[in-house]
């Protein structure tokens, strides 16, 4: 006899991980099923081995600058790739050892092999070696992830044109490396393969860099890269892409070809829900995403789906959030996921944001006052030699609202988390204003915009503004 659990959580991802402790922690007897790694995407392809091949990019970046703070290196500062896999590796290693233990401690029952959703409430899940197995249960939440997308047409050799699943775990670097898409990946790869010694060009389609951020944002760190002597075409296509004599080819906008010995292709990630059995239960789908509302609730009773598969936000910490709401509603409580959540590109410098950008805004026709301030003034920025960036603070004009806030510089990451929990608390603006931050961080620089966005910031020098007539009797 099949057995069954209270709920059962297809994909063992930074949300079904996360669901199925949290459905444990809440008292449910629970399964989760798996058929790769533990962790999913973001453990194994994504977020983790990517930020430990840049920790050590990074260190190199800062050892190049040394001397600006006094300090002589004596030598040449290289690196051993093998050795910075084979890190990367122990740290997925340690990190899947730390899931599966934590599924032991909370009496998480582990399925290993591809799930397939076999009409109401049941499961089939097969192995690797063909062993099939079955269970039921009272309600399935879905996270089963994205993919990368590739680009219909396109050479589908994984040595030559890559996805970021293949490149985090390249044996071997390329000598010159095309990158197909400006954003997140895009940025973080260009970033990482460059203090590697490669020679990296960017393509992206759209005008600047980081496109679905704030703009700004976007042309600093496209500033930042052409210094460094990375190539950028923006507002380009590739038209055409072709693997020659163990090269590859592209031509793009204006008839230009690029010569370069693999590419990476980072124009986003698509939904993983084909295969998997949603037909069974009548579970329709919209390109492929499996739509949910706040609840995370599906279209049928009793499923939900948390995470990249239904497409309202396509990040790890998104995914574990949700992951806690779909469970609290399928135990019988309630919650919603409506709460703000950050991003993060972890180029050198750092960049982060939350909340509307001005663009958004103006799409929903909302009238915002920015303030901006840049981390070089500060006095910590100066002292530990970190004085590349900026922080702006986007506010409703009439209402003191706290809309978003954008931030470019060292450590940007961790500073938006201030403005992450002012968001979540509905703060206004004056309310992050009027926040004590500690003295000296590279934090202040997001009171001081706040401030600036009331133009009051007390260490920019006052605005000067200029009166402009509004009828014909002030002109005259």
């Amino acid at each position: 006899m099949a057995e069954h659990y209270q709920i059962a959580v297809i994909g063992a991802g930074p949300g079904g991980y996360i669901a199925a402790l949290k459905a444990a922690q809440l008292g449910a007897k629970t399964a989760v099923v798996e058929k790769h790694h533990l962790g999913g995407t973001c453990l194994n392809y994504g977020c983790i081995p990517s930020k430990a091949l840049l920790a050590s990019a990074e260190l190199m970046h800062k050892i190049q600058g040394a001397n600006s703070l006094g300090v002589s290196i004596n030598g040449t500062v290289g690196f051993d790739w093998p050795a910075i896999q084979k890190r990367k590796d122990k740290v997925l290693m340690k990190l899947r050892g730390g899931v599966k233990g934590l599924f032991g401690a909370r009496n998480v029952t582990l399925y290993s092999g591809k799930a397939v959703l076999d009409g109401p409430g049941k499961v089939n899940v097969t192995d690797e070696k063909g062993t099939s197995d079955s269970f039921t249960a009272d309600k399935i939440i879905l996270a089963t992830g994205s993919v990368p997308a590739r680009i219909p047409g396109w050479p589908t050799d994984p040595e030559m044109v890559c996805t970021s699943d293949e490149a985090l775990h390249w044996k071997e670097l390329p000598k010159r490396l095309l990158i197909v898409g400006g954003g997140v990946i895009g940025c973080e790869f260009a970033c990482m393969m460059h203090e590697y010694g490669v020679e990296v060009m960017i393509v992206e389609l759209m005008d600047s860099l980081l496109p679905e951020m704030e703009t700004q944002l976007g042309q600093a760190i496209e500033g930042v890269f052409a210094k460094r002597g990375i190539g950028i075409y923006t507002g380009v296509k590739v038209e055409d892409l072709q693997v020659k004599d163990g090269s590859v080819e592209a031509v793009i906008s204006g008839n230009q070809s690029l010569q370069v010995d693999k590419v990476l292709v980072a124009t986003g990630r698509r939904p993983n829900t084909q295969g998997i059995g949603l037909e069974s239960i009548g579970l329709e789908t919209d390109r492929g995403f499996i739509r949910v509302n706040d609840k995370m609730e599906t279209g049928v009773e009793n499923y939900y789906c948390i995470g990249d598969a239904n497409g309202r936000c396509l990040l790890a910490h998104a995914a574990s959030a949700q992951g806690e709401v779909a469970v609290q509603n399928a135990l019988g409580h309630s919650a919603e996921q409506t709460r703000p959540v950050p991003n993060a590109v972890y180029t050198f410098p750092e960049i982060a944001s939350v909340g509307l950008t001005t663009k958004q805004a103006q799409q929903q026709e909302i009238p915002v006052r920015v303030g901006e301030f840049p981390i070089g003034y500060l006095g910590k920025a100066m002292a530990v030699g970190e004085e590349f960036g900026f922080v702006r603070v986007i506010r409703h004009f009439e209402d003191e609202r706290l809309l978003g806030v954008h931030v470019i510089g060292h450590n940007a990451t961790e500073i938006i988390e201030s403005a992450t929990a002012m968001l979540t608390l509905k703060a206004s603006a004056k309310d992050l204003a009027e926040m004590i931050f500690a003295h000296p961080t590279l934090s202040e620089a997001v009171k001081e915009a706040a401030e600036d966005a009331f133009q009051s910031a007390m260490h920019l020098p006052p605005r000067k503004i200029t009166r402009i007539a509004v009828d014909a009797e002030e002109i005259k």
